[in-house]
């Protein structure tokens, strides 16, 4: 026992001293070091929140499964009776149902990738107040969700270009499709990071993102060639800096023509994903302790 000298301890009182230095607030952001090892730890959640929402989606449907083919390819068939056969915006490309394919079914993969990733803060709230996890889990879980989705539409593709005339030949390009997803699928991690940062704080945004996909199909060249444009070079700067665009166009060189996209196309891809899964990242872990308040 010891006397404090302190008239409020009663004589006699033991006085235990704590070293706040060491003390976290509760909620507290870690730092980005320690924030990027979390999400790692958490990789079993992601996956099961991803499989779970998928096969609970599925289950609400009767088809199930069966529409994340008939999608994309509904949505091809409507763009090629307007474009292509009202429009006639495929003459001059070489094999366009397959041009029109690719670009439909790839730009479906990043639009709703990015659309449902900026939304996983904002429709998830009851989550995010209940319980203490890395919140980008959230995102990155809805984009491995949209690439196991985006699995079976793939296998589609491939094999209606291979099986529509004029029937194309596997080559040896066919394998340049594997970075070329990886890279597509981080740019759309890097995206949804970025935009759910600010969806979860202002929920309207969410449909000026909508309409902002829509002015993005209209410039990615999905069911018209680039070339419509080569007498415009501001227009076609702008596409070539696209990066959707790039995606698409490292597809149909590598998948349709057999030959290779012009090397600019992977440098101005490789920049935006970079660009964006860094900027992303710390702009969502710079605002980590504010998701799930009352507004």
């Amino acid at each position: 026992m010891a006397d404090t000298g302190d008239p409020r301890v009663p004589s006699g009182t033991a006085v235990l001293t704590v070293d706040g230095a060491t003390l976290r607030r509760v909620g507290a952001r870690p730092g980005l070091a320690r924030y990027l090892a979390s999400l790692w730890e958490y990789r079993s959640f992601i996956l099961f929140d991803s499989r779970s929402r998928i096969a609970g989606a599925n289950s609400v449907n009767a088809l199930g499964r069966v529409w994340m083919v008939l999608n994309p390819i509904l949505d091809g068939a409507a763009y090629f009776l307007v474009f292509g056969l009202l429009l006639g915006t495929g003459r001059g490309v070489p094999n366009f149902l397959g041009y029109l394919i690719i670009g439909v079914f790839l730009f479906r993969y990043t639009s709703s990738a990015i659309t449902a990733g900026s939304r996983s803060i904002s429709t998830n709230l009851s989550i995010v107040r209940a319980f203490r996890f890395p919140r980008a889990t959230l995102p990155i879980a809805t984009n491995i969700r949209e690439l196991m989705l985006f699995g079976p539409t793939l296998v589609v593709m491939l094999v209606l270009v291979l099986a529509i005339p004029p029937m194309e030949q596997i080559t040896w390009r066919w394998l340049l499709l594997i970075p070329l997803l990886a890279l597509q699928t981080l740019f759309n991690v890097g995206a949804s990071l970025l935009l759910a940062r600010y969806v979860a704080r202002w929920s309207d945004l969410s449909n000026l993102i909508a309409f902002g996909t829509r002015i993005w199909l209209y410039v990615s060249a999905v069911f018209f060639s680039a070339d419509r444009f080569a007498d415009f070079p501001p227009m076609m700067t702008a596409m070539h800096l696209n990066p959707l665009f790039c995606v698409l166009d490292i597809a149909r060189q590598s998948l349709l023509y057999a030959s290779d996209a012009d090397p600019m196309r992977w440098i101005v891809l490789a920049a935006w994903t970079a660009a964006l899964l860094v900027v992303g990242t710390v702009v969502f872990w710079r605002a980590e302790e504010t998701y799930g308040e009352e507004r």
